[in-house]
């Protein structure tokens, strides 16, 4: 019997040919479980922007969903498409982009007469202005080395006042254990070391990049990008929510922030 190789998870520089590799493999190789795992909470046309569930729907970062209809949107990181399909039935015209083609046949399975591509968001395959919005929900930004770039190409592809809304994880989480239990509740590590988290196999390939950046740096990664921040919010954990989901959970969520989200506008 071939023992299957559990990664190693350790924390080194990684640069973006090695993390944009090792995120398209992942993603690969885990779309599959993480559709069936993860699928009923996302729904197949909701647009939640966290494991908290906060829901676009209610929250309405990318404008009233009255005004959503006929505009061009780009949705960065787009898994399965489920939030492109929201954005659909809101009379939008959404284009779903992710780096992982097996999660893009997830959109297909799921359906819906949504426009997919498959490219790297450092380098987004659209002409100047083609876009009203951007939106990307944990897609991209958390996983790339270079988040300016990806941003200064999505500033790129926007028209002229156009907003861009992005979620990742939320910086302080680094400080803490990936655990959603008591034991996740102590610092374990500098909030300041932004060594990146890697996951490496037996070769010391990395199969599993995260980026970590402070809640400055994310800010000054907008502006450097030449966009303007206009909210930065941070989803209190909902009584109604009782998962867990890998690090994210009701105990740790009533007391640290695990999401935060930014909502940026093009001059």
């Amino acid at each position: 019997m071939i023992q299957e190789y559990e990664p190693e998870a350790t924390r080194r520089a990684t640069g973006d040919t090695e993390s944009s590799r090792a995120s398209r493999g992942w993603w690969d190789r885990n779309a599959d479980e993480y559709q069936t795992e993860h699928g009923a909470f996302l729904g197949d046309d909701r647009f939640v922007w966290g494991p908290e569930g906060l829901d676009e729907a209610e929250a309405g970062l990318l404008g009233p969903a009255s005004g959503l209809a006929g505009l061009d949107v780009l949705e960065i990181g787009a898994g399965a498409a489920q939030c492109s399909r929201w954005l659909a039935a809101q009379g939008a015209r959404p284009v779903a982009l992710d780096l992982s083609h097996r999660q893009l046949q997830h959109a297909l399975r799921i359906g819906g007469d949504i426009p997919l591509v498959e490219a790297d968001a450092g380098a987004l395959p659209f002409a100047d202005g083609s876009f009203d919005l951007a939106c990307s929900a944990y897609g991209a930004v958390p996983f790339v080395a270079d988040p300016v770039r990806v941003m200064r190409e999505v500033r790129r592809v926007l028209r002229p006042g156009g907003r861009w809304v992005f979620s990742v994880t939320h910086p302080i989480r680094w400080a803490f254990p990936d655990e959603p239990g008591p034991e996740g509740l102590s610092v374990a590590a500098s909030y300041f070391d932004r060594t990146p988290y890697v996951e490496q196999d037996e070769h010391g390939r990395a199969v599993y990049v995260e980026h970590h950046r402070t809640l400055g740096d994310r800010v000054r990664d907008v502006v450097a990008a030449g966009f303007r921040l206009t909210d930065l919010v941070e989803p209190e954990w909902p009584d109604w929510n009782t998962q867990e989901w890998g690090g994210w959970s009701p105990l740790r969520g009533h007391l640290i922030p695990g999401t935060a989200i930014f909502v940026c506008e093009r001059d």
